[in-house]
């Protein structure tokens, strides 16, 4: 009987979301792979079930849905090993509203972006036959570098061994992805490898401005995004490009300020919710603190050590350093630049 309770005890423990949105992934893609074995038919001829630029304003839910949908077993094999655990940890973190609400935005966004970008070939090229019809979104690549970048604003400093030998920290999985699917677009393959570019910026975006972090800040109030200088978006490339994207993204900052395209949020995390300075710098490192010590704490409950990590062909490695408790910066004057797309911290 322990034997028999043993898988139903396992999905039990799963939250809800994952749960559910791992249980309709498989049906979907079982679905999808039943209609196209009988009628030997290409996958955009299921508009209403992927996503073909061509036809899906006829068929709006696909903006989300089509993500349920991996049209091959290995697809849905690296989506199985990836996606559950990634959400599942997630979940714990953020509860099942946030991480439903990142999904929606991940995926969503990222399909309306690809929907938008293949009418624009068709506007400049005429060609329908390839870039209304010939091409079809599918599948959670979207969402696969979403919880790399939610990782990285978490756990940057983690550890992911790939084959036993090969490791890398979280905070290199995202770009490592996104060069893939720019190397992959380009010697032709764009669909699906663009939409991985689209996700990553979208899921950064989502990140930094609109996810809602409840009772997480200085005085329990709730705040939006990450505001920090390390997440920013001039700290995911080298810094030779800092001096061009630097005042870009503080002018398209500013724009969107301006419009109220931003929710407000009482403060920046990095100028402070009080009056006193350097307190919510710490709490900002306070939080990848505790998303660490949590990581670890279940780690260590778990019989092997290890941990499935997000697009690793490997076990993740337990043996990653405890990080001490972040100490509280000192005074220094505020900051008087209202852009903070861009801003990179120079002190680190």
């Amino acid at each position: 009987m322990a034997v028999l309770q043993s898988p139903i005890t396992f999905i039990a423990s799963i939250p809800p979301v994952t749960r559910y949105f791992s249980l309709a992934t498989v049906v979907a893609t079982v679905a999808f792979g039943w209609l196209q074995w009988n009628n030997a038919a290409n996958p955009n001829q299921f508009p209403y079930l992927v996503l073909v630029p061509g036809s899906s304003l006829f068929y709006p839910w696909t903006f989300i849905t089509s993500a349920l949908v991996e049209t091959s077993l290995w697809e849905l094999a690296i989506t199985l090993i990836t996606i559950p655990p990634a959400l599942r940890y997630l979940e714990r973190l953020w509860g099942s509203i946030e991480t439903l609400k990142f999904i929606v935005a991940t995926v969503g966004v990222s399909n309306i972006i690809a929907f938008g970008f293949n009418w624009i070939e068709f506007v400049g090229t005429s060609n329908a036959d390839m870039f209304l019809y010939g091409m079809y979104y599918h599948g959670q690549m979207s969402l696969q570098i979403g919880v790399l970048v939610a990782f990285t604003q978490l756990i940057p400093e983690h550890q992911v061994q790939f084959l036993g030998f090969l490791k890398m920290r979280v905070k290199s999985l995202p770009m490592t992805y996104l060069t893939i699917s720019t190397v992959m677009t380009i010697i032709g393959f764009q669909c699906p490898w663009i939409i991985i570019q689209f996700g990553w910026f979208v899921s950064w975006v989502y990140l930094r401005f609109y996810k809602k972090n409840t009772a997480d800040t200085v005085g329990g109030g709730d705040s939006y995004g990450d505001r920090s200088e390390t997440f920013s978006l001039v700290s995911w490339f080298p810094p030779f490009t800092h001096v061009v994207l630097g005042p870009g993204g503080n002018l398209v900052y500013k724009w969107a300020n301006t419009l109220h395209l931003i929710p407000s949020h009482g403060g920046d995390i990095e100028g402070g919710y009080n009056t006193i300075p350097g307190s919510a710098r710490a709490e900002a490192e306070r939080r990848r603190a505790m998303a660490l010590q949590a990581l670890d704490q279940r780690l260590s409950h778990t019989n092997s050590p290890v941990m499935s990590g997000p697009q690793s062909a490997g076990p993740v490695s337990a043996h990653t350093p405890r990080l001490p408790p972040p100490a509280v910066a000192s005074p220094r004057p505020e900051k008087t630049d209202d852009g903070d797309i861009g801003t990179v911290d120079t002190d680190r």
